[in-house]
């Protein structure tokens, strides 16, 4: 019998303000002390009571446009109890009945569409490190801002999972709403899975693993489970409901505990939260400030920047910004024209023509620095310190129109592209830079003819000489060589092998 597998995820995305959710503390606790970025609100001592951090409203209304989601006028915070003692108040607020995301939808690069059913806004959890004989509390996290991402059951292979993380982490990543370190657990993932025979109206029972941090462990965490739920079910046992944790190591899950339903938590509305009312102005101004999403960079810069670069780069939202400043032409920090491409009623596009729709120095440019991004830049051991401190889009402008003219050969363009993040070289220029480290080619047409006869003259280039006239081409590359030790390196090749044949035909 075969099974299909159906598959939702549920994500939780750390927001990036200054501060909590409910509280005025610092909401970056990276690399700080344990509870040491927390305020007697998290402590939840008597008296204490939450206070709304607005900003987060705002980050909730990104989130939700960049999923093509409704944003809802109305929402409201709800009381969710559970008793662990990462949770002082027996509690955690967030919102059940009314959630302020709406509606909306995600496409895959598959083409398949997974839909949202909704997003909410909650505060976090603290953090317990286990050991052998007791645990120790963090409370750092408590009401650190999330939005909780709840996925309709679209999904049906481990690949499309994987697939809708990764677009989830990059569509929250180029919002700004969230810093995106996986490691830190800036986004987890939790993914029910259930089989059910080929053919069923019906869904087989789900499990839930939790706290997935990389989208590889989402993959492989949902084969895991596809296939021990199709054993279990071949042997004639039922699946249990119940949530399981995520071993990396050993590539299995493991059951944790029986799964919740909502009526176990006895939510009821938070008696000391006012309800959200957005007027639709407030959010179609907040919404308007939406920069370029990943599809839009995809449609922009489709035929110009190669498909495999172009993936590697979108998962770098700095890099994209710059390219779509270089693409505009200027060196504004402003978001660059969200219009993405559209062919005429008349006919699909070429190869090649979307490349029409810039100007061929901007294509020129970004086919360059593409490529110096995604293979010279982020090969660096530091290019996560560069990335904070890019060039202007001017230098990076000058430094594909030197190239361009065969100012700087191709391993010069690479030396200067790298000098260009080096502490004691910013704010020089291209054109300087190139000039300090003596990397200028020599393209004086005279100047280099005079060069290549004065090394055409010499006693020991006169065999390679009747050899290439004699039918040798090999020979051309000693001439070249002899022509730019000549000149210091400083010759263009292209041009002295120019000149050469044309003074020994």
């Amino acid at each position: 019998m075969k099974y299909i597998p159906t598959i939702g995820v549920e994500c939780h995305v750390q927001l990036c303000t200054k501060t909590k959710l409910f509280s005025e503390v610092d909401n970056d606790a990276r690399g700080k002390e344990p509870n040491s970025c927390v305020s007697p609100v998290d402590y939840a001592l008597p008296g204490m009571l939450p206070r709304l951090n607005g900003e987060a409203i705002r980050f909730a209304i990104l989130a939700g446009k960049a999923m093509n989601c409704k944003i809802n006028n109305y929402s409201r915070f709800d009381r969710k109890h559970y008793f662990y003692p990462d949770s002082p108040k027996g509690y955690q607020i967030t919102q059940f009945y009314h959630p302020i995301i709406g509606e909306g939808y995600v496409d895959l690069p598959s083409g398949e569409r997974v839909r949202i059913e909704h997003a909410h806004l909650e505060g976090d959890a603290g953090k317990l490190t286990h050991f052998d004989k007791y645990s120790l509390v963090d409370l750092n996290r408590v009401d650190t801002p999330l939005i909780e991402i709840v996925s309709m059951p679209d999904i049906h292979s481990a690949k499309d999972a994987h697939d809708y993380c990764k677009e989830l982490w990059r569509l929250m990543c180029f919002t700004g709403v969230t810093n995106g370190d996986l490691y830190n657990g800036n986004m987890r993932f939790d993914v029910n899975t259930s089989i059910a025979p080929e053919g069923s109206n019906e869904l087989g029972t789900r499990t839930e693993v939790k706290n997935l941090n990389s989208f590889r462990s989402v993959e492989r965490a949902i084969e895991y489970e596809i296939a021990r739920q199709t054993k279990v079910l071949k042997s004639g046992e039922k699946v249990i409901q119940e949530t399981r944790g995520w071993n990396d190591a050993t590539g299995k899950t493991t059951g944790q505990r029986s799964k919740e339903e909502a009526k176990d938590y006895r939510y009821m509305p938070e008696p000391d939260l006012p309800p959200i009312n957005l007027t639709q102005e407030f959010i179609d101004t907040e919404a308007a400030k939406l920069p370029m999403m990943p599809s839009e960079y995809k449609a922009k810069f489709a035929g110009i920047i190669a498909d495999d670069t172009l993936e590697v780069l979108l998962d770098y939202p700095e890099l994209m910004k710059k390219l779509g400043e270089i693409s505009a032409g200027d060196d504004s920090s402003e978001t660059v024209s969200r219009e993405p491409y559209e062919a005429s009623e008349e006919s699909e596009p070429r190869d090649g023509e979307r490349e029409q729709t810039l100007s061929k120095k901007n294509v020129s440019a970004l086919k360059l620095l593409s490529n110096l991004f995604a293979s010279v830049l982020l090969a660096e051991e530091k290019s996560a310190e560069y990335l904070n401190d890019l060039p202007t889009a001017m230098e990076l402008s000058e430094l594909a129109e030197m190239n361009e003219k065969k100012e700087l050969s191709s391993t010069a363009t690479k030396e200067v592209f790298l000098r260009l993040f080096d502490p004691q070289m910013k704010g020089r220029g291209t054109k300087n830079i190139a000039k300090e480290l003596g990397l200028i080619q020599e393209n004086d047409l005279d100047a280099l003819e005079a060069i290549v006869d004065t090394v055409l003259a010499k006693p020991e280039t006169q065999k390679a000489q009747d050899d290439f006239r004699n039918g040798e081409e090999k020979v051309i590359g000693f001439l070249v060589g002899q022509v730019m030790k000549e000149s210091h390196g400083k010759a263009n090749p292209s041009a002295v092998q120019e000149i050469l044949r044309k003074k020994l035909k």
